[in-house]
């Protein structure tokens, strides 16, 4: 997998998660079971539990997102694109179930293991921006 297309698969999963929180409040909308506007980020989170968790795991793919897809582009713009194509799926893979993980549970366990597979994505970008220096 190269990373460009890495950088869009991660676009697409981002939606994905998006929509996972952001579709089911259309039908409470319309039924009157909530307010047009009870989605503030000023106001109090009355989402159900997967919807709070799908909006995080949304708001962390946004937290690396800039940084892979710099990468990706200092990396072609270097013609060095095979630095970053040798772990491009890895780093999805784990960003991937780094979301995987927030949507399941959010038990110390999780916690640990949600952190485990962004201190890998972390660390292979770091290891990609190494060998692009080097």
């Amino acid at each position: 997998m190269t990373g460009f297309i890495a950088v869009l698969l991660y676009v697409v999963w981002m939606q994905l998660l998006m929509l996972t929180y952001a579709f089911p409040r259309v039908p409470m909308a319309l039924l009157g079971d909530r307010n047009l506007a009870d989605w503030e980020r000023a106001e109090v989170n009355r989402d159900p539990s997967f919807m709070v968790r799908a909006k995080g795991a949304h708001l962390n793919c946004v937290e690396n997102f800039p940084l892979f897809a710099a990468v990706v582009v200092i990396a072609a713009l270097m013609s060095k694109s095979p630095v970053v194509d040798g772990l491009a799926a890895f780093i999805l893979a784990a960003r991937v179930g780094q979301s995987l993980v927030h949507l399941i549970s959010t038990a110390p366990a999780f916690v640990l293991l949600r952190a485990t597979f962004f201190l890998a994505q972390v660390g292979m970008i770091f290891w990609v921006c190494y060998q692009l220096i080097v």
